[in-house]
């Protein structure tokens, strides 16, 4: 069975119930045969259009990072990076890929996306229904509790959005972690499942769909798959040894307009732009 289910809404509670040997398999990555693993593959024929990312330039990236969320802040990069044992919260340079600062997420926390908001840090856990709140010192100052899993998380600046790896985008209240409403992503009549890494730009939800190379360009309001972004031809298959190494991690600079991608356990973090729609603001690709 495709673990997608497209045509079908995958609600969390079916992925936690039905599907958690699969993911457990999904998130192991490196420690699966990897012949029982997955490849990077393409959903069904999209309904949106789909528009191909260009490169302005890339960066170096540290391979030992497993990409879960990712976000640019005050000059940084700020990036949650999980599998147990092996989980950060860090700040890197953009020009080196240089880890500035970092602390350690102890097991058996697993962790996941991301998301600035109110001059603090919130990082999800995968299983463990719990967030970690953080000051920009890196001071963890308090916990914050959500149902189900954690995937992605970004901000519209009202709402933390969280994506559990369903279909579904859920709008959380900051201050309690409330469900404010839900929201059902679709491409057409199609629903889109496995929606991970997020990110808030222009007025659109971005997201990584796993295992794919597309990111999603979602309309906030209705749901709706407005764009496809095509990321397939940045990293090589010969740079990705372990299996899971697929795209995660979207990063906006809001000031310059500039784009950032990437992927767990990938050596390179690259400078994009979609034409009419975001990125440019950098220099030429060299």
């Amino acid at each position: 069975m495709s673990p997608r289910l497209l045509g079908a809404a995958r609600p969390a509670t079916l992925l936690a119930m039905g599907l958690l040997a699969f993911c457990s398999c999904k998130r192991a990555g490196g420690n699966q045969d990897p012949d029982k693993i997955p490849p990077v593959d393409q959903p069904p024929r999209p309904v949106a259009p789909v528009t191909a990312a260009s490169v302005v330039r890339s960066y170096p990236h540290d391979t030992a990072a497993f990409t879960q969320g990712l976000l640019w802040h005050d000059g940084a990069l700020y990036e949650s990076t999980g599998r147990e044992g092996r989980s950060t919260l860090r700040k890197a340079e953009l020009e080196t890929g240089k880890v500035l600062q970092r602390i350690d997420v102890p097991s058996p926390y697993f962790a996941e996306g991301l998301a600035l908001f109110g001059g603090r840090l919130y990082q999800l856990t995968w299983q463990n229904q719990q967030g970690f709140i953080y000051g920009l010192d890196f001071r963890q100052q308090s916990t914050f509790a959500y149902q189900g899993e954690g995937w992605g998380l970004t901000t519209d600046g009202r709402s933390m959005i969280l994506s559990d790896g369903s279909n579904q985008l859920r709008f959380l209240d900051p201050a309690t972690w409330t469900v404010q409403r839900t929201l059902d992503v679709m491409d057409g009549t199609e629903y889109v499942n496995d929606i991970n890494e997020l990110e808030w730009v222009k007025g659109e939800v971005w997201a990584n769909v796993w295992h794919t190379e597309r990111i999603a360009r979602i309309d906030p309001q209705t749901g709706k798959v407005k764009a496809w972004v095509e990321l397939t031809g940045l990293l090589d298959a010969g740079q990705r040894p372990d299996p899971e190494a697929v795209p995660n991690g979207i990063a906006y600079d809001a000031e310059h307009d500039r784009l950032f991608v990437t992927g767990k356990l990938w050596p390179a973090l690259f400078e994009i732009t979609v034409p009419g729609v975001a990125g440019g603001g950098g220099a030429p690709a060299r």
